[in-house]
C-alpha cells in the first residue's frame, strides 16, 4: 500500500531523517517507535506534504507522491490523526466529522460504521468539539480521518494523554479497521504495551534512521522495548 524509499528530511543544516526506507502493507499495522526527537513526527508530516522532503520517494498503491500537495495525498487516499487530534473546537461534533468528507464528491453522508467504532460521538453530534474530553476528542479526530474512506490510515502518538479504558477501545479500533483488509495503519506510538499488542511489523527510529525492525510478534524477542525506554 505505501513504499517509502530513500526519504530526507532537513531542518536548516540539520539532516532529520535518514534514507528511511519501508513498506506498510494493506491489512496490517505497522508501528513506528523510538525516543523523543528521533523524527517520527517529522517523517508523518513529511508523507503528508505537510513539511517538504529533500529526496526520495513517497508511494501509494504505486502513485507518486512524493511532490504532491496536502490535500492532493488526502484524495489519493491517506488520512492523518496527528499529534494533539487538531480538532475544531468551536464545530460541533457533526461539523468535524463533515470536515472529513470534504474529499468527497457531492453531500456524502457521515459513514453509519464511525457511530459503531465510537458509539460515544453519535450522543454527541451536537456538543462543540472542545467542550468534549481529551478521549472523546481523540475518537472524534480517528472518526473524522475515516470518513473520508483513507486507504492508508496515519496514526501520530493517539494514545498521549488519553484513559487507559479509552486506549483499549482505540486498539480495538485499530485492530478491527487492519482486520478488514482494505486499508493500511501506520501507528506512530511511545506507549510500548500498546504498539506490541497490535503491531504486525515494527520500526525503531533513532537519530531520523531506521535501527531496527521486524514482525510485531517478535518484538520482546528482539529487545525493542529497551531500545525505546526513556
Amino acid at each position: 500500500m505505501l513504499q517509502v524509499e530513500g526519504l530526507n528530511q532537513f531542518y536548516g543544516g540539520s539532516h532529520i531523517l535518514r534514507n528511511m526506507a519501508f513498506e506498510a502493507r494493506r491489512g496490517e499495522v505497522t508501528v513506528v517507535l523510538g525516543r523523543n526527537g528521533v523524527g517520527k513526527t517529522t517523517l508523518l508530516k513529511s508523507l503528508m506534504g505537510v513539511v517538504p522532503i529533500k529526496s526520495g520517494q513517497v508511494k501509494l498503491e504505486g502513485q507518486e507522491l512524493s511532490r504532491a500537495a496536502p490535500y492532493e495525498r488526502v484524495r489519493a487516499g491517506l488520512g492523518y490523526v496527528p499529534q494533539g487530534r487538531e480538532i475544531f473546537g468551536r464545530l460541533t461534533v457533526e461539523e468535524n466529522l463533515r470536515m472529513g468528507l470534504a474529499k468527497l464528491p457531492g453531500k456524502a453522508p457521515i459513514p453509519a460504521e464511525l457511530y459503531e467504532l465510537f458509539p460515544v460521538l453519535k450522543q454527541m453530534l451536537g456538543r462543540r468539539g472542545g467542550d468534549l474530553s481529551g478521549g472523546q476528542q481523540q475518537q472524534l479526530a480517528i472518526a473524522r480521518a475515516l470518513a473520508g474512506k483513507p486507504k492508508l490510515l496515519i496514526l501520530d502518538e493517539p494514545t498521549e494523554g488519553i484513559q487507559p479504558s479509552i486506549i483499549k477501545d482505540i486498539g480495538r479500533v485499530i485492530r478491527r479497521l487492519a482486520q478488514r483488509g482494505d486499508m493500511a495503519i501506520l501507528l506512530v506510538e511511545q506507549y510500548y504495551d500498546f504498539a506490541a499488542e497490535l503491531a504486525d511489523q515494527y520500526l525503531v527510529m533513532e537519530r531520523g534512521e531506521v535501527v531496527a525492525r521486524g514482525a510485531g510478534r517478535d518484538m520482546e524477542r528482539d529487545g525493542v522495548r529497551a531500545l525505546v525506554a526513556i
